[in-house]
């Protein structure tokens, strides 16, 4: 894992990054860490990109998680439902 030492920089670039390879590139760090043979430093850097990693995870799992919706059967109608499962209002089938 390398780290540029400029935030905002590795801010913009997980902002690239897809759910699975921000997965991936936080596997890789969990492997690294748990290893236990790493530097203090580098173990910081790494833990700091780790939860960069799983904060821009959580956001596009709440992206996701609003856009997704399910169609239920209720009272014989078809209706669409968020992820929540609030009804939504005149969308029935």
């Amino acid at each position: 894992m390398q780290s540029n030492g400029d935030p905002s920089r590795q801010a913009a670039a997980g902002a690239e990054l897809n759910f699975e390879q921000a997965m991936d590139q936080l596997e890789a760090i969990v492997t690294e860490l748990e290893r236990g043979d790493v530097p203090l430093e580098k173990s910081i850097d790494l833990f700091q990109r780790g939860m960069q990693l799983s904060q821009l995870c959580g956001q596009k799992l709440e992206q996701v998680e609003r856009k997704i919706e399910t169609i239920v059967e209720e009272d014989g109608q078809l209706r669409r439902r968020n992820f929540a499962g609030e009804a939504e209002g005149g969308d029935s089938f």
